[in-house]
């Protein structure tokens, strides 16, 4: 393999957001010139550059057609990691793993992806919001000085999608600034479903229809508990409080260890079955009606935050009230984020960050944009 400049880029993991993360990568030519795809694997199938045999990816069909008929079986991790280890010594540039499953067995092999000197580019919530065990392996086997050649750990688009969240809060604490408090509307399910019912004005639609339509259209997971489990936002506050000192120790269970209020009816928790669950989900309207007149009536909505209040050593998931003319009940539509940084310097006015939270484009262009940074320092 000729040796060009750049950095090779393996990725795990070729659904929606891999599928966009290779159409970024081999559509623009600036990218196409110094992030090299030399590896593509699902769930059956392995695609592998050689020192005779560079990858070439001209578009959507190409690529999947190559990887459809590669002969190469899905490699186990440990064998992949081999190949990448070759591929990185015949070409002479540094090797990036991406990994955009929301697989579990994926994230807890982060810490020897890097052992073996290949950084780690990832939207995967489940190795940063894991155990506390898991966060200091990674981070042990990280080498984030920039004077070094070691692996590094990006994951910006794990709590934000595109959004810059995770690198305005690094931003914030590398400059000496002193968080005080860290809030948001941080699951785009959620957003989207509190946007439409919880009103300043009031709505017809009652929570269990809302969820419905989220469902019809895609918004939610298959089980919409899973999304109103408040998991996915005590995930991203584990990543969040993590970034900050006075925090990083303090969840040893990683995302379980943060209280998160679930919106699921006790008498729900068992149903399996996502469409029985949207079923039987209109007979406790009566007690989320209650929940919104109580709000309206204080002049208030309702919206399912992440709290780190960093003076109070405190960090939890959970249905809140904000006044009607708070960013939160008046800036936000559709399945958007949003997150305020209270600190020191933006005491008088929060610090905020919004947008669209979720999507495979916008995450994708944070996975791409984590690239561009390992190859600006690896390269």
């Amino acid at each position: 393999m000729a040796t060009q400049g750049g950095i090779n880029v393996a990725i795990v993991g070729v659904g929606l957001v891999g599928s966009s993360v290779i159409s970024q990568l081999t559509t623009i030519p600036s990218l196409a010139s110094q992030l090299h795809i030399v590896c593509l694997q699902n769930s059956k199938k392995t695609l592998l550059s050689t020192a005779s045999s560079p990858l070439s990816l001209t578009g959507s069909s190409d690529w999947k057609s190559q990887l459809a008929n590669s002969s190469t079986s899905a490699l186990p991790l440990p064998d992949l990691v081999k190949s990448l280890q070759r591929i990185t010594q015949d070409s002479k540039r540094h090797t990036v793993v991406v990994d955009n499953t929301s697989n579990e067995s994926v994230a807890s092999l982060y810490p020897e992806f890097l052992k073996a000197g290949l950084s780690v580019v990832t939207p995967n919530k489940k190795g940063l919001s894991g155990s506390l065990d898991l966060y200091k392996a990674i981070l042990a086997n990280s080498s984030p000085d920039a004077g070094l050649k070691g692996p590094l750990v990006y994951g910006e688009s794990t709590v934000g999608a595109g959004l810059p969240i995770i690198s305005t809060l690094k931003d914030l604490i590398q400059t000496g600034d002193k968080v005080k408090k860290i809030e948001g509307v941080l699951s785009g399910t959620l957003s989207y479903i509190f946007n439409e019912w919880s009103t300043p004005a009031g709505g017809s639609k009652k929570f269990s229809e809302i969820v419905k339509i989220a469902k019809d259209n895609g918004y939610t997971e298959p089980h919409p508990a899973d999304d109103l489990s408040g998991s996915d936002v005590s995930r991203k506050l584990t990543i969040l409080s993590r970034l900050v000192p006075s925090l990083t120790g303090k969840l040893p269970k990683g995302f379980e260890s943060v209280p998160t209020h679930s919106l699921t009816p006790a008498p729900l928790e068992s149903v399996t079955s996502g469409d029985e669950y949207v079923q039987k989900l209109p007979d406790f309207d009566g007690d989320f009606d209650a929940l919104n007149k109580a709000a309206r009536d204080e002049g208030c909505v309702l919206r399912y935050v992440g709290v780190i209040d960093v003076e109070k050593g405190e960090i939890k998931a959970s249905l809140e009230r904000y006044p009607s003319d708070h960013p939160f009940a008046t800036s936000l539509s559709g399945s958007d984020n949003i997150i305020a940084f209270h600190t020191e310097r933006y005491s008088a006015r929060p610090l905020l960050v919004q947008g669209a939270g979720a999507g495979a484009e916008v995450t994708a262009m944070g996975v791409v944009s984590d690239l561009i940074k390992v190859a600006e320092r690896r390269g």
